[in-house]
């Protein structure tokens, strides 16, 4: 199979329209179009279902896409493999959102500096699809936080899957923040709050303050937010409690009046799937570990 085809379905799958994945490739729509076509004739299957101008995978279509990204980030090692002193190509970086804020713009300009051949891509999400992400080759690495849970007074580090490599880069201190004229906290009983506003399952940060807070109290109900702007939002409100790193806490901007109660100290982890050699992840390794 021709990889500048995987790599155009790829990006129509990614952007869900030729005109758009036509655009961030800078070729013709028709061309795109053209090359969709010849590979659903090649496989023998219809990848897509048009509605419009949508494109939307279809289940064999989504089954394709599993190895269209394993087959191009194996050609990509392949590459980069050949030039160890010389990374280049693609990047494809996974973050967790609190991390690209408080950790990562001054290690990525750097990088990019160094290394301007590597094409850089970004994403966040909660830690657990990211994980799920570098193990299916969607992405290279991916920068997460460990799940941990509160047991008998102190906390356990949950295991990583066996295909996984971690290396720490990163030391945060975890908070739970709360309103400002909340009473002092000492115990999980003591939070007031029973509502956290967190991100979407699989956030390693929900799953330590759901862990922490449900050790005693009432019951915790979880409201799903997008950010932490809007996570703090909610606790200035008074309406939730929430959970951040205190990295974040003490970015250069006007937050507003909080109170905060550590839980734990932990790493955050850069991961990769294991056997896999990219030299580019590991310059990127080295920039995360000596940012200066």
């Amino acid at each position: 199979m021709d990889l500048t085809n995987l790599a155009l379905f790829r990006t129509v799958a990614l952007e869900q329209s030729v005109t758009r994945a036509a655009q961030s490739l800078q070729r013709a729509q028709s061309s795109v179009t053209t090359r969709i076509q010849q590979l659903e004739e090649e496989l023998g299957a219809a990848l897509f279902l048009r509605e419009g101008k949508r494109m939307l995978l279809t289940e064999r279509g989504s089954t394709f896409l599993a190895y269209a990204e394993q087959l191009l980030a194996l050609a990509d090692e392949a590459r980069q493999a050949l030039h160890p002193q010389d990374p280049a190509g693609s990047l494809r970086l996974g973050t967790m959102e609190s991390t690209a804020a408080a950790r990562l713009p001054q290690p990525l300009a750097r990088f990019h500096r160094d290394h301007p051949q590597v094409a850089l891509e970004v994403s966040t999400g909660p830690s657990l699809p990211l994980l799920e992400a570098v193990l299916a080759r969607r992405l290279d690495c991916a920068l997460i936080a460990q799940p941990h849970s509160w047991q008998q007074g102190g906390w356990q580090a949950e295991a990583l899957p066996d295909g996984v490599d971690a290396q720490p880069v990163f030391r945060e201190e975890l908070l739970l923040v709360l309103p400002a004229d909340h009473p002092p906290v000492e115990q999980p009983e003591q939070v007031q709050i029973r509502t956290l506003a967190g991100f979407a399952q699989g956030c390693s940060y929900r799953h330590i303050a759901l862990s922490w807070l449900g050790a005693g109290g009432p019951p915790v109900r979880v409201q799903e937010v997008g950010s932490y702007h809007a996570i703090l939002a909610c606790v200035a409100a008074g309406a939730c409690v929430g959970v951040m790193p205190r990295s974040l806490l003490k970015l250069p901007r006007q937050a507003p009046a909080v109170r905060s109660v550590p839980l734990l100290t932990l790493d955050t982890l850069l991961i990769r799937r294991r056997g896999s050699a990219s030299i580019a992840v590991e310059r990127l390794h080295e920039r995360l570990r000596s940012p200066e």
